[in-house]
Protein backbone atom coordinates (compact mmCIF):
# COMPACT_ATOMS: atom_id res chain seq x y z
CA UNK A 1 0.00 0.00 0.00
CA UNK A 2 1.32 3.40 -1.11
CA UNK A 3 1.18 6.21 1.36
CA UNK A 4 0.26 9.41 -1.41
CA UNK A 5 -0.64 12.62 0.04
CA UNK A 6 -3.14 14.41 -1.72
CA UNK A 7 -2.57 18.97 -1.18
CA UNK A 8 -5.43 18.45 0.82
CA UNK A 9 -3.60 16.27 3.35
CA UNK A 10 -5.60 13.30 2.11
CA UNK A 11 -3.73 9.93 2.79
CA UNK A 12 -4.97 7.87 -0.22
CA UNK A 13 -4.56 3.90 0.05
CA UNK A 14 -3.01 2.99 -3.27
CA UNK A 15 -1.71 -0.43 -4.41
CA UNK A 16 1.66 0.37 -6.96
CA UNK A 17 1.89 -1.96 -9.59
CA UNK A 18 5.13 -4.25 -9.68
CA UNK A 19 6.94 -5.59 -12.28
CA UNK A 20 5.53 -8.69 -13.31
CA UNK A 21 1.98 -7.34 -13.93
CA UNK A 22 3.91 -3.45 -15.48
CA UNK A 23 6.02 -6.41 -17.76
CA UNK A 24 2.73 -8.15 -19.05
CA UNK A 25 1.02 -4.61 -19.92
CA UNK A 26 3.96 -3.54 -21.54
CA UNK A 27 4.26 -6.50 -23.67
CA UNK A 28 0.49 -6.64 -24.98
CA UNK A 29 1.06 -2.26 -25.72
CA UNK A 30 4.38 -2.98 -27.41
CA UNK A 31 2.81 -5.99 -29.62
CA UNK A 32 -0.08 -3.67 -30.99
CA UNK A 33 2.69 -0.94 -31.67
CA UNK A 34 4.95 -2.93 -33.48
CA UNK A 35 2.41 -4.68 -35.39
CA UNK A 36 0.71 -1.81 -36.26
CA UNK A 37 4.13 -0.22 -37.62
CA UNK A 38 4.72 -3.12 -39.58
CA UNK A 39 2.08 -2.78 -41.01
CA UNK A 40 1.98 0.80 -42.01
CA UNK A 41 5.95 0.25 -42.65
CA UNK A 42 5.07 -2.36 -45.39
CA UNK A 43 2.14 0.27 -46.73
CA UNK A 44 4.97 3.05 -47.10
CA UNK A 45 7.58 0.90 -48.19
CA UNK A 46 5.37 0.17 -51.10
CA UNK A 47 4.33 3.94 -51.51
CA UNK A 48 7.62 5.39 -51.73
CA UNK A 49 9.18 2.87 -54.09
CA UNK A 50 9.58 5.60 -56.45
CA UNK A 51 11.55 8.34 -54.31
CA UNK A 52 15.08 8.63 -53.38
CA UNK A 53 17.04 6.35 -50.73
CA UNK A 54 16.79 9.98 -48.39
CA UNK A 55 13.41 10.12 -48.73
CA UNK A 56 12.76 6.51 -47.57
CA UNK A 57 14.95 6.72 -44.35
CA UNK A 58 13.05 10.63 -43.93
CA UNK A 59 9.64 8.63 -44.39
CA UNK A 60 10.70 5.88 -41.89
CA UNK A 61 12.03 7.51 -39.47
CA UNK A 62 8.94 9.19 -39.71
CA UNK A 63 6.84 6.74 -39.12
CA UNK A 64 8.78 5.11 -35.99
CA UNK A 65 8.35 8.64 -33.80
CA UNK A 66 4.74 8.33 -35.50
CA UNK A 67 3.56 4.71 -34.09
CA UNK A 68 5.94 3.62 -31.33
CA UNK A 69 6.66 6.98 -29.58
CA UNK A 70 3.63 9.65 -30.79
CA UNK A 71 0.73 7.06 -30.44
CA UNK A 72 1.96 5.94 -27.36
CA UNK A 73 1.96 9.26 -26.06
CA UNK A 74 -1.56 10.35 -27.44
CA UNK A 75 -3.04 7.20 -25.78
CA UNK A 76 -1.68 7.75 -22.33
CA UNK A 77 -3.57 11.45 -22.55
CA UNK A 78 -6.80 10.73 -23.96
CA UNK A 79 -7.32 7.53 -21.59
CA UNK A 80 -5.87 9.59 -18.70
CA UNK A 81 -2.97 6.42 -18.26
CA UNK A 82 -4.60 3.50 -19.35
CA UNK A 83 -3.74 1.54 -22.81
CA UNK A 84 -4.46 -1.16 -24.18
CA UNK A 85 -2.24 -3.53 -21.97
CA UNK A 86 -2.73 -1.85 -18.68
CA UNK A 87 -6.44 -2.03 -19.29
CA UNK A 88 -6.32 -5.47 -19.59
CA UNK A 89 -3.96 -5.96 -16.67
CA UNK A 90 -5.92 -3.77 -14.31
CA UNK A 91 -3.28 -0.70 -13.84
CA UNK A 92 -3.31 2.84 -14.49
CA UNK A 93 -1.13 5.44 -14.74
CA UNK A 94 -1.24 8.29 -12.13
CA UNK A 95 0.64 11.29 -10.90
CA UNK A 96 2.11 11.63 -7.33
CA UNK A 97 -0.80 12.93 -5.91
CA UNK A 98 -3.41 10.73 -7.42
CA UNK A 99 -4.61 12.77 -10.03
CA UNK A 100 -5.35 11.94 -13.83
CA UNK A 101 -2.07 12.23 -15.89
CA UNK A 102 -1.94 14.88 -18.15
CA UNK A 103 -0.24 15.40 -21.59
CA UNK A 104 3.32 16.35 -20.19
CA UNK A 105 3.42 13.47 -17.95
CA UNK A 106 2.41 10.95 -20.69
CA UNK A 107 5.19 13.20 -23.12
CA UNK A 108 8.32 12.79 -20.43
CA UNK A 109 7.03 8.51 -19.91
CA UNK A 110 7.24 8.61 -23.66
CA UNK A 111 10.48 10.14 -24.65
CA UNK A 112 12.14 8.30 -21.59
CA UNK A 113 10.58 4.87 -22.39
CA UNK A 114 12.24 5.47 -26.50
CA UNK A 115 15.83 4.75 -24.21
CA UNK A 116 14.34 2.29 -21.55
CA UNK A 117 12.18 0.36 -23.67
CA UNK A 118 13.07 0.29 -26.93
CA UNK A 119 16.73 1.30 -26.57
CA UNK A 120 17.55 -1.40 -23.98
CA UNK A 121 15.15 -3.97 -24.48
CA UNK A 122 14.00 -2.90 -21.45
CA UNK A 123 17.13 -4.24 -19.46
CA UNK A 124 16.90 -0.25 -17.78
CA UNK A 125 13.13 -0.42 -16.88
CA UNK A 126 13.30 -3.72 -15.18
CA UNK A 127 16.06 -2.69 -13.05
CA UNK A 128 14.80 0.57 -11.66
CA UNK A 129 11.38 -1.03 -11.05
CA UNK A 130 13.28 -3.43 -8.90
CA UNK A 131 15.04 -0.69 -7.10
CA UNK A 132 12.34 1.27 -6.51
CA UNK A 133 10.14 0.85 -3.45
CA UNK A 134 7.15 1.81 -5.62
CA UNK A 135 7.92 -0.70 -8.80
CA UNK A 136 8.76 3.08 -10.72
CA UNK A 137 10.87 3.45 -13.75
CA UNK A 138 13.19 6.24 -15.17
CA UNK A 139 10.30 7.92 -17.03
CA UNK A 140 7.89 7.55 -13.73
CA UNK A 141 10.35 9.63 -11.73
CA UNK A 142 11.19 12.06 -14.22
CA UNK A 143 7.51 12.46 -14.61
CA UNK A 144 6.19 12.60 -11.06
CA UNK A 145 3.74 9.58 -12.06
CA UNK A 146 3.16 6.12 -11.00
CA UNK A 147 1.80 3.02 -11.49
CA UNK A 148 -1.05 1.50 -9.58
CA UNK A 149 -3.22 -1.58 -9.51
CA UNK A 150 -7.34 -0.27 -10.27
CA UNK A 151 -8.56 -4.47 -9.44
CA UNK A 152 -8.15 -4.59 -5.90
CA UNK A 153 -9.67 -8.12 -4.61
CA UNK A 154 -12.01 -6.60 -2.18
CA UNK A 155 -11.45 -8.20 1.82
CA UNK A 156 -13.56 -10.44 3.14
CA UNK A 157 -16.15 -8.66 6.08
CA UNK A 158 -16.44 -10.43 8.98
CA UNK A 159 -19.69 -10.26 11.22
CA UNK A 160 -19.93 -8.68 14.39
CA UNK A 161 -21.16 -11.15 16.84
CA UNK A 162 -24.16 -11.24 18.17
CA UNK A 163 -24.53 -10.23 22.10
CA UNK A 164 -25.78 -12.39 24.86
CA UNK A 165 -29.67 -12.94 25.23
CA UNK A 166 -29.78 -10.98 28.12
CA UNK A 167 -28.64 -7.85 27.05
CA UNK A 168 -30.68 -7.30 24.10
CA UNK A 169 -32.68 -4.29 23.63
CA UNK A 170 -31.34 -3.12 27.32
CA UNK A 171 -29.37 0.11 25.69
CA UNK A 172 -32.07 1.22 23.32
CA UNK A 173 -32.96 4.52 25.13
CA UNK A 174 -29.21 5.15 24.75
CA UNK A 175 -27.87 8.12 22.89
CA UNK A 176 -25.26 7.36 20.37
CA UNK A 177 -25.47 10.43 18.29
CA UNK A 178 -22.27 11.68 19.79
CA UNK A 179 -20.05 8.71 18.71
CA UNK A 180 -17.75 9.72 15.99
CA UNK A 181 -17.40 7.14 12.80
CA UNK A 182 -13.20 6.22 13.68
CA UNK A 183 -14.63 5.01 17.46
CA UNK A 184 -17.43 2.94 15.52
CA UNK A 185 -14.79 1.58 13.23
CA UNK A 186 -12.30 0.82 16.17
CA UNK A 187 -15.37 -0.92 17.68
CA UNK A 188 -15.90 -3.34 15.00
CA UNK A 189 -12.60 -4.07 14.27
CA UNK A 190 -12.32 -5.27 17.50
CA UNK A 191 -15.16 -7.27 18.18
CA UNK A 192 -14.52 -8.87 15.16
CA UNK A 193 -10.68 -10.22 15.64
CA UNK A 194 -10.77 -10.20 19.40
CA UNK A 195 -10.93 -13.96 19.01
CA UNK A 196 -7.39 -13.72 17.76
CA UNK A 197 -5.69 -11.27 19.86
CA UNK A 198 -4.25 -12.16 23.65
CA UNK A 199 -6.22 -12.68 26.30
CA UNK A 200 -4.97 -9.64 28.63
CA UNK A 201 -4.47 -7.81 25.67
CA UNK A 202 -7.85 -8.15 24.60
CA UNK A 203 -9.32 -7.24 27.56
CA UNK A 204 -7.22 -3.94 28.02
CA UNK A 205 -8.63 -2.71 24.69
CA UNK A 206 -12.45 -3.72 25.49
CA UNK A 207 -12.17 -1.88 28.51
CA UNK A 208 -10.49 1.24 26.72
CA UNK A 209 -13.17 0.93 23.90
CA UNK A 210 -16.01 0.57 26.60
CA UNK A 211 -14.41 3.85 28.51
CA UNK A 212 -14.70 5.96 25.18
CA UNK A 213 -17.83 5.01 24.49
CA UNK A 214 -19.24 5.59 27.97
CA UNK A 215 -18.29 9.24 27.89
CA UNK A 216 -19.51 10.00 23.81
CA UNK A 217 -22.74 8.53 25.09
CA UNK A 218 -22.75 10.49 28.82
CA UNK A 219 -24.39 7.17 30.45
CA UNK A 220 -23.19 5.89 33.29
CA UNK A 221 -21.44 2.49 32.31
CA UNK A 222 -23.48 -0.57 33.40
CA UNK A 223 -23.00 -2.35 36.43
CA UNK A 224 -21.81 -6.20 35.91
CA UNK A 225 -21.54 -6.29 31.92
CA UNK A 226 -17.97 -7.18 30.63
CA UNK A 227 -16.66 -4.62 28.70
CA UNK A 228 -16.52 -6.66 25.30
CA UNK A 229 -20.92 -7.96 25.48
CA UNK A 230 -21.26 -3.85 26.47
CA UNK A 231 -19.37 -3.07 22.80
CA UNK A 232 -21.21 -5.95 21.11
CA UNK A 233 -24.80 -4.48 22.63
CA UNK A 234 -24.17 -1.60 21.63
CA UNK A 235 -22.98 -1.81 18.09
CA UNK A 236 -25.98 -4.39 17.90
CA UNK A 237 -28.12 -1.37 18.72
CA UNK A 238 -26.88 1.65 16.42
CA UNK A 239 -26.94 -2.19 13.63
CA UNK A 240 -31.16 -1.92 14.50
CA UNK A 241 -30.95 1.70 14.27
CA UNK A 242 -29.60 1.80 10.86
CA UNK A 243 -31.91 -0.92 9.81
CA UNK A 244 -35.44 0.38 10.87
CA UNK A 245 -34.10 3.83 9.66
CA UNK A 246 -33.41 1.72 5.84
CA UNK A 247 -36.15 -0.10 5.53
CA UNK A 248 -38.39 1.22 8.19
CA UNK A 249 -39.37 0.44 11.48
CA UNK A 250 -40.80 -3.24 12.46
CA UNK A 251 -43.71 -4.75 14.23
CA UNK A 252 -43.71 -3.59 17.40
CA UNK A 253 -44.06 -5.72 20.42
CA UNK A 254 -47.82 -4.48 20.58
CA UNK A 255 -48.80 -5.41 17.37
CA UNK A 256 -51.59 -7.87 16.98
CA UNK A 257 -51.34 -10.84 15.37
CA UNK A 258 -53.91 -11.25 12.00
CA UNK A 259 -54.93 -14.86 10.62
CA UNK A 260 -54.54 -15.34 6.77
CA UNK A 261 -57.58 -13.58 5.37
CA UNK A 262 -58.85 -12.18 8.07
CA UNK A 263 -60.01 -8.65 6.90
CA UNK A 264 -58.17 -5.60 8.19
CA UNK A 265 -59.37 -2.66 10.37
CA UNK A 266 -57.50 0.52 10.56
CA UNK A 267 -54.66 0.84 13.05
CA UNK A 268 -53.70 -3.06 11.91
CA UNK A 269 -56.00 -5.63 13.73
CA UNK A 270 -58.62 -7.52 12.74
CA UNK A 271 -62.03 -8.02 14.38
CA UNK A 272 -61.41 -11.31 16.12
CA UNK A 273 -57.77 -10.81 17.09
CA UNK A 274 -56.99 -8.20 19.77
CA UNK A 275 -57.06 -4.08 20.07
CA UNK A 276 -54.53 -1.69 18.62
CA UNK A 277 -51.69 -1.94 21.25
CA UNK A 278 -52.74 -4.70 23.58
CA UNK A 279 -51.65 -7.57 21.70
CA UNK A 280 -54.23 -9.30 23.25
CA UNK A 281 -56.92 -12.28 22.06
CA UNK A 282 -59.89 -11.08 22.28
CA UNK A 283 -62.70 -13.65 20.63
CA UNK A 284 -65.24 -12.98 18.53
CA UNK A 285 -69.08 -12.12 19.68
CA UNK A 286 -71.30 -15.03 19.22
CA UNK A 287 -74.07 -14.46 17.07
CA UNK A 288 -77.58 -15.98 18.53
CA UNK A 289 -78.59 -18.81 16.30
CA UNK A 290 -81.97 -20.97 16.19
CA UNK A 291 -82.77 -24.13 17.48
CA UNK A 292 -81.64 -26.78 14.77
CA UNK A 293 -84.07 -28.77 13.03
CA UNK A 294 -84.58 -32.43 14.76
CA UNK A 295 -82.97 -35.51 12.20
CA UNK A 296 -86.20 -37.40 11.08
CA UNK A 297 -87.33 -40.78 12.57
CA UNK A 298 -87.05 -44.40 10.20
CA UNK A 299 -90.62 -44.28 10.01
CA UNK A 300 -90.73 -40.98 8.55
CA UNK A 301 -88.02 -41.99 6.33
CA UNK A 302 -89.60 -43.09 3.13
CA UNK A 303 -88.16 -46.69 1.66
CA UNK A 304 -86.47 -45.96 -1.79
CA UNK A 305 -88.48 -48.50 -4.35
CA UNK A 306 -87.74 -51.44 -5.43
CA UNK A 307 -86.89 -51.96 -9.09
CA UNK A 308 -88.89 -54.84 -10.66
CA UNK A 309 -87.39 -58.36 -11.13
CA UNK A 310 -87.00 -59.47 -14.67
CA UNK A 311 -89.11 -62.51 -15.78
CA UNK A 312 -87.21 -65.67 -15.84
CA UNK A 313 -90.25 -68.69 -16.42
CA UNK A 314 -90.56 -69.92 -12.73
CA UNK A 315 -93.69 -69.62 -10.83
CA UNK A 316 -93.28 -69.53 -6.99
CA UNK A 317 -94.67 -71.86 -4.85
CA UNK A 318 -98.02 -71.98 -3.82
Amino acid sequence: MSDLVTGDAVVLGLRPARLPSRALAIALDLFVYLTGYLVISIGLTLATASLDPAAQAAVAVGSFLLVLVGVPIAVETLSHGRSLGKLACGLRVVRDDGGPIRFRHALVRGAMGVVELLGTFGAIACIASLVSARGRRLGDVFAGALVVRERVPGARVMPVPPPPPWLAGRFSGLDLSAVPDGLWLAVRQYLTRMNQLDPQVGAAMAVRLADDLVARTGAPAPAGVPAAAFLMAVVHERQSRDAARAFGPGPGPGAAYAPPGAPATPGGTSPAWGHPGTGAYAPQAVQPATAPTPAPTPAEVPAPPVPPRPATGFAPPA
